[in-house]
This record gives structure tokens, sequence and C-alpha cells, in this order.
């Protein structure tokens, strides 16, 4: 049954969108608990993807958005509904090399560079709570950046 589901997440082919744009605030605000369901089941199946490259500790830490920081943000993005919001990374920008996105994402996902204002307010409208909503990942035993998955979700605003 997991695996099926696994496969149908990454290897979909139902109609996907087109034009990929970041969901507007309102966009999020409409997102029926059957998108956030199936964000959520996008994002524990990109969480194991991701676990062959990093190490995601088991802990979250404050909300990387500092008035100073090195980071670089991007949103992992439902091809098929892109209104889906299936993780938010923070990369530090010295993290290299790259990790094998194409591989990670699939055919279903798309990461889209964002400006930190921008992942601040999606982050604000799917995860209300002020802080301690990501969870560093690791490459090579040093921290690379921070992940909040759609299967965190416990309320929007």
């Amino acid at each position: 049954m997991i695996k099926k589901l696994y496969n149908s997440c990454f290897n979909s082919t139902s109609v996907l969108a087109t034009s990929i744009r970041l969901p507007t605030t309102e966009e999020l605000r409409k997102l029926s608990m059957s998108d956030v369901a199936i964000a959520a089941g996008l994002a524990d199946a990109l969480r194991d993807r991701l676990q062959e490259y990093v190490h995601i500790d088991p802990y979250c830490l404050p909300d990387p958005f500092g008035e100073k920081d090195d980071y670089n943000y991007s949103i992992i993005l439902d091809r098929e509904n892109p209104n889906r919001v299936v993780a938010m990374l923070v990369t530090k920008k010295d993290s290299l090399p790259q990790l094998p996105w194409s591989t990670i994402l699939g055919e279903r996902l798309v990461k889209m560079s964002v400006q930190k204002q921008e992942a601040y307010a999606i982050k604000r409208e799917l995860m209300p709570k002020e802080t301690n909503n990501f969870y560093p990942y690791r490459r090579n035993g040093m921290r690379a950046g921070y992940v909040m998955f759609a299967f965190q979700i416990c309320g929007q605003r």
C-alpha cells in the first residue's frame, strides 16, 4: 500500500499544471482538508527520498528567518495543484555540492526559489505557530539547512 502511494506520488501520469507560480495567501486559505492531506502524503514520500541524501534531525528548531542570515529559501509544490505546498527548504548558501533535486522530486514535485519575505508569508499562513517549525538537516555531519513539511500543518490562519 505504501509503495503504491509512493509510486503514485512520484510517477504520476495525471494532468500536471503547465505554469507553476507561488500560491497567493488567498489561494492558501482556500485549500481544502483534502488538499492538505494530499500535500502531507507527498511530503512524507519526499522526506523518505530526501533522507537518501541527507540526515534529518528528529527534533525541530526555531524558525530560520533572522534579520541577518545566510540562507536560500525554496518551496516545494505539487505540480498537479501548485497551491499545495509540500515542503519549505531553508539552505545555507555555502552548502555544496547541490543535491540531485530532479531525482528527489520526481515528476510530481517542483522546487521554486523564493525570497525570504515570500517564504515567511507562506510559512505564517500554513504554520501560524511562531517557532520550532523546522527540522535541521545535515550533510557529512554538518548542518546544511532546515526543512518544514506539509505533514506538520496543524491548522491554518
